[in-house]
């Protein structure tokens, strides 16, 4: 979230471009991810498990060497030697990174403009939020909301907490094949390489052929938009994820022909309304007569998962009680068909300040044949940032317990319906239609309150009326 000072030199930066005549919104987005990018290929160095060095000889690419060159020399360096360096950084012509930044062009139109550009990013990039956040992410997103787009197509970065919470419920393993269908910049995928990094540091990267999976099968994400593709390929590339699979491709529609093929899916896809029917692939209306986004992407997941396969999705709440044909169908899909597991209810200030919308995380695995028995609820009330577009960070913060209780089922059993967590037979829930609001289910606890009796308030009232009578009496005594 990016908000106060930081805020402002973000702002600042963008003035810059702007007098430089890079007005567009997505040149200048893409100008400033290619140069975070440039400057965190430093840092790259000094983390890279195995160490090996990225800039061999060509120390002059280096951000930390050629920020103190004088202008002239600084874009001379740039143009000449460093942009070409990131364009064919990754040795396989063929790869993910090489494809997308095969047609990146660098825009800055002169010496004094990237003097002032980098010296800006230096310090920009010194603030400590910025080794804590995917910086590059949040720029994106906020230089998208200020121009009043973010969010016309449906499409919300995930706030990088809720991330970490669904990839640690569905426990990412380091055999997995994982993918996001609506990827963006790749924050899921990049979250599940960061913890596997974290859990399974031996096994990922001291055995040669789960590195192998890891820098080339593992990673799949698909996206409509090239900006967002390239960035996802950088972002990536950054978080030593060498070659993952990132294409370009509208995966609702026949384009998209996976079926059977990944054992985890995370992802928030977009809630657009609804498409042109033409385009939708006739197996997902099969599924769901609907063209609203928000369930064919349900059907699409179903359809991408291998047998056992689970996956964890943000959804709006009409989702979840939504009385039409179409939304009736694709829950009974996913309770009847298959295994139902949790519905996390979030507040709506999750996505503040970008959108208000109330959501849910839905988890569920592929079987084909049923196998849902209790349904997990968990009512969260606070992810430990204040609900309002602030977003500053608060003491209060469910996260932690969802994960511990999700990961102890069995002893949920216990839990009241007046609690924020419970199990709910799966019977009840077909009873309800398929209702799967947690307001359906939950109790709520009423407190009885004690009032004082009528006539001991008529007597505390004109004991304030001689009161205030008196009071009157001496400012006016006062007045005279």
């Amino acid at each position: 979230m990016i908000t106060g000072e930081l805020r402002n030199k973000i702002d600042n930066l963008w003035l810059i471009f702007f007098s430089g005549g890079l007005t567009n919104p997505l040149d200048v987005i893409e100008q400033i991810t290619y140069l975070m990018f440039i400057h965190d290929l430093d840092a790259l160095e000094d983390n890279k498990v195995p160490f090996h060095s990225i800039f061999g000889d060509k120390t002059d690419f280096k951000w930390s060497t050629f920020r103190n060159f004088p202008p002239e020399k600084m874009y001379r360096v740039m143009q000449e030697g460093v942009f070409p360096f990131i364009k064919n950084l990754h040795g396989d012509k063929n790869s993910t990174y090489s494809k997308y930044m095969a047609d990146a062009i660098f825009k800055i139109p002169t010496a004094q403009h990237l003097d002032s550009i980098v010296s800006a990013l230096d310090d920009i990039m010194s603030n400590p939020s910025y080794a804590e956040k995917d910086m590059r992410g949040d720029v994106y997103e906020y230089l998208l909301s200020k121009i009043a787009t973010a969010g016309t197509n449906g499409q919300f970065r995930t706030p990088r907490h809720i991330i970490r919470m669904m990839v640690e419920m569905l426990d990412i393993k380091p055999n997995d094949v994982i993918c996001d269908p609506a990827c963006g910049t790749a924050g899921f995928l990049v979250a599940a390489g960061e913890y596997l990094k974290e859990k399974y540091l031996k096994e990922v990267f001291y055995n040669k052929q789960n590195r192998d999976h890891f820098n080339n099968g593992m990673f799949f994400g698909y996206d409509m938009d090239r900006t967002m593709l390239r960035i996802g390929a950088m972002n990536m590339m950054m978080h030593d994820i060498e070659n993952p699979a990132i294409a370009y491709q509208d995966s609702l529609s026949d384009q998209n022909t996976k079926k059977n093929c990944f054992t985890k899916i995370l992802a928030n896809p977009p809630f657009k309304g609804s498409l042109n029917e033409n385009i939708v692939s006739q197996d997902l209306t099969k599924v769901v007569k609907t063209k609203k986004t928000e369930l064919l992407f349900l059907a699409v997941f179903l359809r991408m998962l291998s047998m056992g396969g689970r996956c964890a999705t943000i959804v709006p709440d009409g989702v979840l009680f939504g009385a039409s044909n179409a939304h009736k169908s694709i829950r009974k899909e996913i309770i009847d068909g298959n295994r139902l597991e949790a519905v996390i209810s979030m507040p709506s200030g999750v996505f503040k300040p970008y959108a208000g919308v109330s959501t849910a995380v839905l988890i569920f695995t592929k079987t084909n044949h049923g196998g849902t028995d209790n349904v997990w609820f968990y009512d969260m009330q606070a992810d430990g940032f204040s609900l309002d577009d602030k977003r500053d960070p608060i003491q209060e913060n469910d996260i932690p317990d969802i994960i511990a209780r999700f990961k102890n089922l069995k002893d949920e059993v216990k839990r009241k319906r007046t609690d924020k967590s419970f199990l709910v037979p799966v019977k009840e829930i077909r009873d309800n239609g398929y209702d799967l609001s947690i307001n359906k289910y939950k109790q709520i606890e009423y407190v009885p309150e004690e009032y004082p009796a009528p006539k001991e308030l008529l007597t505390d009232i004109a004991q304030l009326e001689k009161d205030i009578t008196k009071g009157m009496k001496e400012l006016e005594g006062l007045l005279k």
